[in-house]
């Protein structure tokens, strides 16, 4: 049950759509997917996807099953994907639910195929590993492939995608060297029946690496929900979320003493400490601690000391007194610190930020969703 002192987390679904709309503007004439695997990247899928289907997307991507089958009876007639592909013996599921497979080794071809020839034949996608070196097949499996057709005998193949490593990066050798290998599997591969499908391998980041990475269907994630897409470059997206944790107690420290655990701290004189009411157990990385800031009053007051699991400190003691009280909110994400920021100070990226954002959050959908707008997760 949230209190007066829970955290809020507050998401901007307009500021989603509207993300939607400068992806799909920005990869034209290819259609604009979604990835809303990870529960939207943290952010809840059930409210994200019908704000993204009422924006124009038709095409949904998820990494699990669990997920496919969660997001089918809010998106009954669109397109998803399972990236992660095809779990043994769930090809009746997957069929009876309309979802499409990913396959990317060999032993998924062969089980989908040997299901579509022994029922009727269902819609898959196949992973092309272009130098990744995850999922995907290799192009010692695209040559087993071309070579021996019966192995797609009966599968209608739908779409055909590659996944860049270095994307964010517009300059990296990588990018051209993948996608020379993509275009020179897909463009002499013998598709079954002679029937081409779709083909994709812009991400977020490669949304904006040229017309030559966008082929038919791209499938934005991280940049959908504000994270910057590309590295030295001014972000294009509308920033999404915002967080505030209370502050609980406000206390007087002086010369010598330290706070926290490991005494990491300790003051070089008088000063004012800021006790918050959030901690790891929120995704509030411990790794911020002497590091990353929040700001109070609009002015950026220092992380001092480890962060804990409930619970983190700000030393405030160069703001006015009056500047913070008990019960203030305290700006973790917001107008002066973006998710990429605070990922920066963290050590680590955005998409981890987004994705480990805790379940005790106070969660308010602006404006409204198709659910109630505040919603204690």
């Amino acid at each position: 049950m949230a209190d007066a002192s829970t955290a809020v987390l507050s998401i901007d679904l307009a500021a989603i759509a509207e993300n939607y709309k400068i992806l799909r503007e920005q990869v034209a004439p290819a259609t604009c997917g979604a990835a809303v695997k990870a529960d939207a990247y943290g952010l809840g899928a059930a409210m994200v996807a019908p704000v993204l289907h009422r924006a124009g997307c038709e095409h949904f991507f998820v990494a699990t099953l669990d997920e496919a089958l969660a997001l089918r009876p809010i998106l009954p007639t669109s397109q998803i994907y399972i990236l992660n592909g095809l779990p043994s013996g769930a090809a009746d599921t997957i069929a009876a639910e309309r979802l499409i497979p990913v396959l990317g080794t060999l032993a998924q071809v062969e089980e989908w195929g040997r299901f579509c020839r022994a029922n009727l034949p269902h819609p898959a996608a196949l992973m092309i590993d272009s130098g990744m070196s995850r999922l995907g097949l290799s192009e010692a499996d695209m040559m087993r492939l071309a070579g021996d057709p019966a192995l797609l005998a009966g599968v209608p193949v739908v779409h055909a995608m590659s996944h860049l490593a270095c994307s964010d990066d517009e300059k990296h050798p990588m990018n051209l060297r993948q996608l020379a290998l993509y275009k020179a599997l897909v463009e002499r591969f013998p598709w079954p029946q002679g029937i081409k499908p779709t083909f994709g391998m812009a991400a977020s980041a490669g949304c904006f690496l040229g017309t030559d990475y966008l082929f038919d269907l791209a499938r934005p994630g991280a940049a959908l929900y504000g994270l910057e897409p590309m590295i030295g470059h001014p972000n294009p997206m509308r920033p999404v979320v915002a967080l505030e944790g209370k502050i609980l107690q406000i206390r007087d420290v002086d010369l010598g003493m330290t706070v926290g655990y490991g005494a990491t701290h300790q003051f070089r004189g008088k000063s004012r400490l800021a006790v918050i009411g959030v901690g790891y157990a929120d995704g509030i990385f411990r790794s911020l601690g002497n590091r990353g800031a929040v700001f109070v009053a609009g002015e950026r007051a220092s992380i001092v000391g480890r962060v804990s699991m409930d619970l983190m400190t700000a030393d405030i003691g160069h703001l006015p007194s009056s500047a913070a009280r008990v019960g203030d909110a305290v700006e973790i994400i917001g107008p002066h610190q973006s998710v990429d920021d605070l990922a920066r100070d963290a050590g680590t990226i955005g998409y981890e930020i987004l994705t480990a954002l805790g379940s005790r959050y106070l969660r308010r959908y602006h404006p409204p969703g198709i659910h109630d707008a505040g919603t204690a997760a």
